[in-house]
């Protein structure tokens, strides 16, 4: 448990070093620097934020009060004090910090080493005695295990904790390390012996999703289990639980809701801008498994930061399902592992043969961008799995995620965009040429040739997580590519229609409302035209719209798809058309009750039904986001492939091996 604190001391001095948070004090008390991933750094940052704008909040709602206090629980390494101090925030607020003894022991002798540190503390109340390791004018480090609470009230009340002024007790990822009955133990006993008192509590939620599953799994690992989860699993069970023990005010959010609606959007942009970044849905499941919760009782005047600027009621409770779809582990007969990737395509080009390209993830035991194309074969009722062979294997394929392939016909793909990093440009298009008459029985049967492209339409393809699909213009084929990021741009909201012999742009005129730029949707042929549903907007939040580009006499024409109930926005999914029904598989939405599974809109009616994905017969999470899919109309069955990312700091989960889903009973016709 107290590495846990070391290690998120050190992620929030790299997000300082990288400009996320403000904090000159950190690096002073983190002896170690290391760099961590963007996502890391966003991570840390909403926490600190949300950290920052209730206890700020605080000490402005009681100004006026001649003395206060602020009681940090398990503070580990903080700068909390530090940094109030130094913005002139602690006229008249004394600080308490409780941690394990060696904790606060090497924290004290830290404060006293460091100039700038012990400079700001000032005046330094005699050495430390017994439990009190350090102590100035208005501010306590005491050596404490939060779980013995006589002794960490007989600490406290030796140190000069004064029960009768407003205090502010804060607890970030601090209780839910403790058994249940002492957290429990501690909340009600703040709540009882203080008159006017707040709480401020950050941890996690949301255990059962397969993001939960990966970071409880984390944790056990570490052996510093999350007590919290079993009896507090969402925001509802943990405002309950302040309720029961004794506290009179209670606001929560997830930090999806925090970002969101507490911070300002100038401030959403600049920390959108700090970093290349491409792990919007680890971002969003990171921010939707920890919440934010601030308590009071007995305050002068009602204090809820949460809520100064909120304009949006909380979650809007739980998705409505109309039924479930069992998932099963696809039969396959092979032993390669090639499907363990999320960021690639897979397509069909044959009846029975699926082709998949790109991504990142697991090769001859290593993580990597995938060098490697995979084939499934269906022959007999079974799959059959194995690796392509290549017939210019020093053609480059550069290895790229976020890419489309399109089949052009039986022996031709076109392959357009993708990135390696996302702070490089976009890639350029490819042919991908396999055997016309290739009777494939056998993935050793399959091979595919790579032609470079320096098609006139080049410039256009030089994006990612875009969209192609086929549309048909007075009679002819077109791809029609739209939306997508690039390395310049984080939203594009443009289109081209390639004339599928010679790749080049034509022009066609398109009338309607435009859609909002997006990356991430889905995009389906359907009637000659294209349905684009869903995706990533401009300020990095989930669209529910659906989109119907419809062929005209003259050219082609937007229109908009009303869906009822309407659907809820989402983003990294894939999606079908069968029989006039849309269907959108998995992706990432808000809605941290469950996980997307599959949405069935009538084309029809605009009827929008969500069906859960029942897992009970797969060993492992099934993370349904950067996955790819392939349907196959005839048995009504889906095909999952891949899928899953890097989890924040939990660590990579791949989906180890493809899923089937029989779509029979709800696709026949009522």
């Amino acid at each position: 448990v107290q590495g846990t604190g070391g290690s998120s001391a050190v992620s929030k001095c790299s997000a300082a070093a990288r400009g996320y948070i403000q904090d000159r004090f950190l690096r002073l008390l983190v002896g170690r620097r290391r760099r961590r991933a963007p996502l890391v750094h966003r991570g840390y940052y909403i926490r600190a934020r949300a950290v920052d704008h209730c206890v700020q909040d605080f000490l402005l709602k009681t100004q006026s009060h001649p003395r206060t206090q602020i009681l940090s629980l398990g503070a580990g390494f903080d700068s909390l004090y530090f940094r109030l101090k130094d913005m002139g925030l602690l006229h008249h607020t004394v600080v308490y910090e409780v941690d394990f003894p060696n904790v606060a022991c090497q924290k004290a002798t830290l404060i006293k080493r460091i100039k700038e540190l012990s400079a700001l503390v000032g005046d330094v109340r005699g050495e430390g005695l017994g439990v009190i390791t350090f102590s100035g004018e208005d501010y306590k480090l005491l050596g404490v295990d939060l779980s013995e609470l006589s002794e960490l009230e007989r600490a406290l009340e030796e140190a000069g904790l004064d029960n009768e002024i407003p205090t502010l007790f804060i607890a970030e990822v601090v209780l839910t390390y403790m058994e249940n009955s002492r957290s429990d133990a501690l909340i009600q006993w703040a709540a009882e012996h203080f008159s006017q008192a707040c709480f401020l509590l950050y941890e996690q939620i949301h255990p059962e999703d397969p993001f939960g599953c990966v970071m409880q799994q984390h944790f056990s690992q570490l052996n510093s289990a999350l007590h919290s989860l079993a009896q507090y699993p969402d925001c509802e069970a943990q405002q309950r639980r302040f309720f029961e023990k004794g506290w009179s005010e209670c606001s929560v959010m997830d930090m999806n809701e925090f970002f969101t609606h507490c911070t300002p959007e100038d401030e959403q942009q600049r920390v959108q801008a700090l970093e290349p970044f491409d792990e919007y849905e680890e971002w969003h499941l990171k921010c939707s498994h920890y919440f934010v919760l601030t308590a009071s009782k007995g305050m002068e005047s009602s204090w809820t930061p949460l809520l100064s600027n909120m304009t949006v009621p909380h979650c809007d409770g739980p998705v409505r399902m109309a039924g479930s779809i069992t998932a099963v582990v696809c039969a396959t007969h092979s032993e390669i592992s090639g499907l363990r990737r999320y960021g690639h395509h897979s397509v069909l080009i044959k009846p029975n043969v699926i082709l998949t390209t790109g991504g990142f993830g697991e090769e001859d035991g290593q993580h990597c961008r995938m060098r490697n194309f995979h084939v499934l074969v269906k022959h007999a009722g079974y799959w059959k799995a194995g690796c392509v062979k290549k017939e210019n294997p020093d053609k480059r394929w550069d290895e790229r995620l976020y890419h489309t392939v399109s089949c052009l016909s039986s022996s031709l793909a076109v392959v357009v965009g993708g990135r390696t990093s996302p702070s490089s440009a976009g890639l350029g298009m490819l042919w991908l040429k396999f055997p016309e008459t290739s009777n494939a029985l056998d993935p050793g049967d399959v091979t595919v040739e790579l032609v470079s492209l320096q098609p006139a339409a080049e410039p256009a393809a030089l994006r990612w997580r875009h969209s192609t699909t086929e549309v048909i213009f007075k009679g002819k084929k077109y791809l029609f590519l739209y939306g997508g990021r690039s390395a310049m741009e984080p939203v594009l909201g443009d289109w081209y229609f390639l004339h599928t012999q010679e790749l080049s742009c034509t022009v066609i005129p398109v009338e309607g409302p435009v859609p909002e730029s997006r990356h991430s949707h889905s995009a389906c042929s359907w009637k000659g035209g294209v349905l684009i549903a869903g995706g990533l907007g401009a300020a990095e939040q989930p669209l529910g719209s659906v989109f119907f580009l419809r062929e005209l006499e003259h050219g082609f024409q937007w229109q908009t798809v009303e869906t009822h109930p309407p659907l809820i926005p989402r983003y990294s999914h894939t999606a079908h058309v069968h029989d006039g029904k849309l269907l959108l598989v998995g992706g990432v939405w808000f809605h941290s009750s469950s996980v997307p599974g599959i949405t069935v809109i009538d084309l029809m009616t605009g009827l929008c039904l969500d069906y859960a994905i029942n897992v009970e017969h797969l060993e492992w999470p099934l993370m349904l986001h950067n996955h790819s899919s392939v349907f196959l109309p005839n048995e009504k069955e889906l095909l999952l492939i891949g899928g899953g990312g890097n989890c924040f700091s939990f660590g990579t989960h791949l989906n180890p091996e493809p899923v089937s889903l029989s779509l029979s009973n709800i696709l026949t016709s009522h």
